[in-house]
């Protein structure tokens, strides 16, 4: 016998009433019940750091919930059902109850485990994202101490010596830093807009070295892009860590090679500078633009060459 149906369901409509409200109560009060049950120990316990004892006292608690709300309807339905609520029926009752129950409940549980995992994986998406935006803002920020410092320097001497040319610093230099402004919230800019800076700024150092120092920048295609201030920084560390003398001019070379955009100088390097040397400038490039390429930045250095090598960011196309 099932406590869906008996035999005397259909003597008399109160019987029948009786018997389907009884089964009805029982699977709303078990649906409903283990459904609370789901969601309050999703408050308690997460799953996320404690998958195990959260499917186990889940399991747990459907079962003795369902058992002790079958017993309770059976007492409370017995004057009112058609059949004997003997020791067989509860038996049975409990029993296809508790198979119904462990059945759900593990449906559910698996819910919202999924459900709770998926929250957690955006959230951890959504914390990474910022934590890396994050990096990448404070990388950029040290660029622009670096550059003011030395560019200032720069101006103090040229300033007393020839007016003229002070006079042209100062208005490349204002250009210099209108873009310096402008690309202060961008991760990469378009190359043609870098090399423009790039002028700028090889002006200030040309003036500054005269024919000691030969900057040759031959990049055709300007399709891609580049971190803002980059190359500046590479031909910056170039100028700072190596002889720059009418004896020993400084060759720097700017182009693109394969999927990279390279930048190479001669080496000849100051001994007390490679000493104390932080590497500063490059770092801060490596790490920019490990955020914005999948591949890595390439150095290399032989006998008489440096060479940085900063992969090529394609074009966003929408």
């Amino acid at each position: 016998m099932s406590y869906f149906a008996c035999p005397s369901c259909f003597n008399s409509i109160r019987d029948c009433f009786f018997d389907c409200l009884f089964s009805i109560s029982i699977w709303l009060t078990l649906w409903a019940g283990n459904t609370a049950l789901v969601q309050f120990l999703d408050q308690r316990i997460s799953w996320t750091s404690k998958p195990g004892l959260r499917l186990l006292i889940g399991v747990l608690g459907s079962l003795v919930f369902s058992t002790v709300a079958v017993l309770l309807l059976l007492l409370i339905f017995r004057p009112l059902v058609s059949f004997d609520v003997g020791d067989n029926i509860i038996k049975q009752v409990v029993l296809n109850s508790l198979m119904i129950t462990l059945v759900v409940s593990l449906i559910m549980h698996s819910r919202a485990f999924l459900i709770n995992w998926k929250v957690s994986q955006i959230n951890a998406e959504k914390f990474k994202r910022e934590s890396v935006a994050a990096k990448y803002e404070s990388l950029k920020s040290q660029v622009n101490p670096h550059f003011l410092f030395n560019s200032l320097n720069a101006l103090t001497n040229l300033v007393y010596e020839d007016q003229d040319k002070a006079a042209k610093f100062i208005k490349q230099l204002s250009e210099v830093y209108r873009y310096v402004l402008d690309t202060r919230e961008k991760e990469v800019v378009q190359v043609s807009e870098e090399l423009k800076f790039l002028q700028s700024y090889i002006f200030l150092q040309e003036i500054r070295f005269g024919n000691n120092l030969k900057i040759h920048v031959a990049i055709e295609n300007q399709t891609f892009q580049v971190a803002p201030l980059a190359l500046q920084l590479l031909i910056e560390n170039a100028i700072k860590h190596n002889v720059i003398s009418s004896d020993d001019p400084l060759q720097i070379r700017v182009y693109v090679s394969g999927n990279y955009l390279v930048v190479e100088n001669d080496l000849q390097l100051k001994l007390s500078i490679t000493e104390s040397s932080s590497g500063f400038g490059l770092e801060n490039i490596k790490r920019r633009y490990s955020f914005l390429s999948d591949n890595e930045v390439i150095v290399e250095s032989t006998a008489d060459k440096f060479i940085v090598k900063l992969p090529i960011v394609k074009v966003d196309k929408e």
